[in-house]
This record gives C-alpha cells, structure tokens and sequence, in this order.
C-alpha cells in the first residue's frame, strides 16, 4: 500500500465516523498530508496496513511523519501529531455539548453512552494503553480487592504531590484538570489535548464540567471539575453537589479525594470530583456495626466492615443526610485521641482531619460513605501515621485516594518487571529481585511450598494481602479491639 493509500483510508474512517461527509474528501486528504508533511505519496509502505484499525493507521502516520522530519521541524512529538489526527474525529466543543443536553432529555445513560464513546473514537480514552494494565482480584477477610498494576502512568511521590497542591506556576494549562486542557495543543512535556471535550453539568446550581478520564482506571471513569481553578475542598456543600450529580445519573458513584495532603489525591489545587459505573468492594462491604446520630433518624447508619475507617448513612432525605454528615465531619474535625497519635491540630492550629466522601444511589436511597483521614505525620511515620507504613511502600507508597479507598489497588508500572523477578527468586532460579522485596519475598517462601504452577497465583495474593495492610495503615481506627473502642469513643463525641 502507498502513502496516497493510507490517507485515504484514514480520511474514509473519517468519514464514516463523525461529522463530514464525502464532499469534504480532498478538504481531509489535503489536511492530513499537511499534517504528516507532504511525503511522495508515491512511497510503498514496508507494512500491509489494508486491515490497520483506525488507531493503527493513526501510528503508520506519525511514523511517516517523524522519518520525514516533520515532527522536528513543528517542535511536536508523536503524541501530539496523534492528537491532531484523531481531533478529526471529534465535534467542535459547543457541538459535544449540545448534543450531550439533548442526549439527557432521552436520559442519563443515553448521553453518557455517547460522550464515552465519542471520547474512546477519538483516542482521548487511552483503550490501548489502558489494554496493557495488569488487574487481577485477591480474596480477603474483606472481599474480593481489586489489583490493578498501572502500566500507562508512572508512580507519583507524595511529597511532590504536596508541593504541587501549593504551586503558584504560570505553566499554561496549570493542571491536567484546568479547562484550558480542551484544544491545547500539548508541548514535550505536556499531554496533548487536541481531542479532549468536557460538557456542562449543573451541581446545586453551579456548573462544572464532566470529561473522562483518558487513563481510566474502571468502567466509564469520568471527572467533574470545578469551571475555575481552586483548591481542593471537602465540605457540606461539596456533599450537596455530590448528591445532585447522582440525581442525575444514578447509575454512576461519585467522590471526591481528601482535600489535604498525604491523604488526598494527586491533583489539589483543582477542585474535582471523581465517579464511573464500577461498584467497589467497599460499596459491597457490608456494616460492621450500628450506630445512631443524634436528633437524626435516618434508615440506617453504621460503621462499615472495611480496613479503613468508614461511617455509611443512607436514607431517601438528603436534607437529613447532610445534617448528618455535617455533625460527622465536624466532630471529627475537631476529635483527637492521643492513644490512637489521632491528633485534630497541631500547636500551629494546622488542620489535620478531613474525609473522603462517596456517594451513590441504590433505588431510591442515597449511600454516604464517609471515610475518616488524618494526615499527621511523626518521628517514626515521617511519610505518615495513616500513610503506607515502610514495609508495605515496597508495593505501594503514593498516596491512599479515592479509587485506592474504595478497594482498587492502583499500583506503580516498576512491579511488573519486579514481580517477575520476585517469582523467580521464590523458585531459587536466576533473578534480579530488589532488596526491598527481599523480607517479603523470604516470608511467602516460609508459608507455602513454592512450584512453577503456582507461583504467579502465590505472588499476585501476596500483593493482595499487602495492599490490604497498606489500607489498614490508612485506617484511623484500627480493626481491633483497641481500635473499635476508639471508635465508639468518637462516635459518642458526635
């Protein structure tokens, strides 16, 4: 197949897939070969790309364009030339968001289905990237946890994730979540967001903006933002706008990461909100323990059967439900008990105690789920107290989000080359295994009887079981005995 070939090609999937129409061809055609930079259109092509998919034709593109030195010369990299491409396949955003309205007066599912699948045509949703995650699930005393090992986005220290919450940076966009993102062309270190659209949703009268997220880690994984930037903040107000998005689209949870460091989540600085149509093994988890909030009589409120620290209220009202949450986050705003280093301020009146709120439908209930952070850090947890202690950030040291809360492990890419030399130590073969999974990897070798057929299994509940100890750590109130009485004792303080 020649050059001339494959832009036409691409310019037919073009057509088929979005807006134009055969009269803009040579409109197309002509965009494209510009874009790759004039090439002989002539030139055979090494590869039989007759059965190329669109992305696939997407890359053959790129190629030509980086081996002619158009990349060099427009100061881009593939990344962002694959951006342009794909940006064909995608309405202008006024168009996105028009037909994403009139999509909702049919219902929620039908304007969600399109908007999701108009960001995965046009290559915003990484599936390709995404494709190559490694997810497995490890039975525990608490469920079924969700592994995931992130093969398509690096690990993140969680100092540099502080620092960045108090950035003051005129870098334009000023995060990946700033409404400028839509159109930008990208630069060598920023992603290209050429085909990124976000629509308009309306939260207890404001309006945000709904995208997906191009690196999802679940089904439909979608962020709310804030139109404009500003720091990260978990309040009532926030839970009132949590509750209308799920009026709106019940079939989807949404939540918000902590508003402060160690125990929030990567981005701090964008008010933002999370949610998707996955249910999480927390959702599944069920109550551990009733209690009662005074003066409310809500359908059911208890503590939830989970490593970490979770008060789950649910009831029809949500005017109830926010009175209840309030009485929560203000008791614990302002609860310490230092036999449990649970401390609210420190001599500075720093605030330390926040939540990390979700919120779901189930008929027609709302689901609360409050789970308690405290970002304190000490002599002994200079990372944290309620952090990943030192033995378990081996596998896992960024911080406990969201997704991470909910029972979904988001682990860094190095594991997978790790695991592998972890499996091949516990088999006594040759093997580069790093000195940090050495204690660990001794201890699952002295619990079991090690084989090739069942080693990969052996691992994979290992990191499971790790993971689980990394929320445990998280867990303000530990799930024993010393623990629950702490926990009772705060909830008496309500």
């Amino acid at each position: 197949m020649t050059i001339e070939k494959l832009i036409q090609s691409f310019v037919a999937a073009i057509i088929a897939d979005s807006d134009y129409e055969t009269f803009d061809n040579t409109y197309l055609f002509n965009q494209i070969l510009g874009w790759i930079g004039n090439p002989d259109l002539t030139e055979v092509l090494e590869s039989d790309v007759s059965q190329f998919d669109t992305l696939e034709m997407m890359d053959a593109l790129v190629t030509i364009a980086e081996k002619n030195g158009s990349l060099d010369q427009r100061q881009m990299n593939r990344d962002m030339l694959g951006a342009q491409l794909m940006n064909f396949f995608v309405p202008r955003p006024s168009v996105v968001n028009h037909r994403f309205q009139q999509y909702l007066t049919e219902g929620p599912q039908a304007a969600t289905n399109y908007f999701y699948q108009l960001s995965q045509k046009s290559n915003y949703i990484k599936t390709r990237e995404i494709a190559k995650n490694d997810s497995f699930d490890v039975t525990t005393p608490y469920g079924d946890l969700e592994i995931t090992i992130n093969l398509s986005k690096p690990e993140k220290d969680p100092k540099k994730i502080a620092l960045a919450g108090k950035s003051t940076s005129k870098q334009y966009p000023s995060t990946a979540l700033d409404m400028n993102n839509v159109g930008f062309w990208g630069s060598q270190n920023q992603a290209a967001r050429v085909n990124h659209r976000v629509v308009d949703v309306v939260l207890d009268g404001e309006t945000w903006g709904l995208q997906y997220s191009p690196y999802a880690y679940f089904a439909e994984h979608c962020i709310v933002l804030a139109k404009t930037a500003r720091p990260m903040k978990v309040d009532v107000k926030h839970l009132k706008q949590l509750m209308d998005f799920v009026d709106q689209f019940p079939d989807y949870f949404i939540g918000s990461n902590a508003d402060l460091p160690i125990v929030g989540g990567s981005i701090l600085s964008h008010d933002h909100f999370q949610a998707g149509k996955h249910t999480f093994p927390m959702a599944k988890a069920s109550l551990r323990e009733l209690i009662t909030i005074p003066g409310i009589d809500l359908e059911s409120a208890g503590i939830v059967n989970w490593p970490m620290s979770v008060i789950r209220l649910i009831d029809q009202d949500q005017d109830k439900l926010l009175l209840a949450s309030e009485k929560i986050m203000q008791a614990w705003n302002n609860y310490s008990d230092s036999a449990l280093s649970i401390q609210a301020t420190d001599a500075q009146q720093t605030r330390h105690h926040t939540v990390t709120p979700v919120v779901r439908k189930e008929h027609a209930n709302y689901v609360v789920d409050l789970v308690l952070r405290d970002n304190n850090t000490s002599v002994e947890f200079p990372d944290g107290i309620f952090h990943p202690h030192p033995d378990v950030q081996h596998i896992k040291k960024e911080n406990i989000g969201l997704i991470e809360v909910m029972g979904r492990a988001i682990l860094p890419p190095r594991l997978k080359r790790e695991l592998q030399d972890v499996e091949q130590y516990l088999l006594d073969q040759p093997n580069d295994i790093q000195a940090m999974h050495l204690a660990w990897a001794e201890q699952i070798k002295s619990d079991q009887v090690i084989t090739p057929e069942n080693v990969h299994a052996v691992v994979n509940d290992a990191v499971g079981h790790v993971y689980m100890q990394v929320l445990a750590d998280a867990g303000v109130f530990k799930d024993d005995t010393t623990g629950h009485a702490g926990f009772k004792q705060f909830i008496a303080s309500i």
